[in-house]
């Protein structure tokens, strides 16, 4: 992995084309596929501002941007054997404590809504840090919004707000 500093110049001028794109951030992410799929949502979701979040409206509800990710990649987790081990601690941990209901329907309800909560939970954080690696790449520009004032640090019921450069937006076709 290369190291975070030669990425810091300002990449907002740059002319990189996808391919480029996806060497950037290959040699700037552990996780290169995962941190590329994160890019490409938020390439897609940004508006004219070429910025997503705070939050983000589905089905009539605002969610914060980070949720909002995380749900759209939880189908890549469906045949994941670290999803079934999920499911049966959630189980197990819903009989240990008597919570489970006796009506195998309601207690199906609760388990996948446990489950669904831990996933969202886990990938939160799995969104910063490849949100973390994209910022290093110098892709995406981060910056806190929520409570009070716009802050560059997160904390005091703060959401993130995540701005693609002008190169990505070229690079995925958008009009510059």
């Amino acid at each position: 992995m290369m190291q975070p500093d030669l990425f810091a110049r300002d990449v907002a001028t740059e002319d990189l084309d996808l391919p480029a794109v996806l060497k950037r951030v290959a040699q700037t992410s552990p996780r290169p596929r995962y941190t590329f799929m994160v890019l490409n949502l938020i390439a897609r979701a940004a508006g004219q501002s070429n910025s997503i979040g705070p939050y983000v409206r589905e089905a009539g509800h605002s969610i914060p941007v980070r949720d909002w990710l995380s749900d759209a990649l939880l189908p890549m987790v469906q045949r994941d054997s670290r999803r079934q081990a999920v499911i049966a601690q959630v189980r197990a941990d819903l009989l240990r404590n008597g919570q489970l209901p006796i009506e195998p329907k309601a207690a199906e309800e609760m388990i996948a809504s446990e489950v669904r909560d831990r996933l969202r939970h886990s990938g939160r954080t799995n969104i910063s840090r490849a949100v973390s690696d994209l910022v290093r790449a110098g892709l995406v520009r981060r910056h806190y919004q929520g409570f009070r004032v716009d802050h560059e640090n997160r904390g005091a019921q703060r959401e993130a707000v995540y701005t693609i450069t002008p190169a990505v937006r070229r690079a995925f076709g958008k009009a510059a």
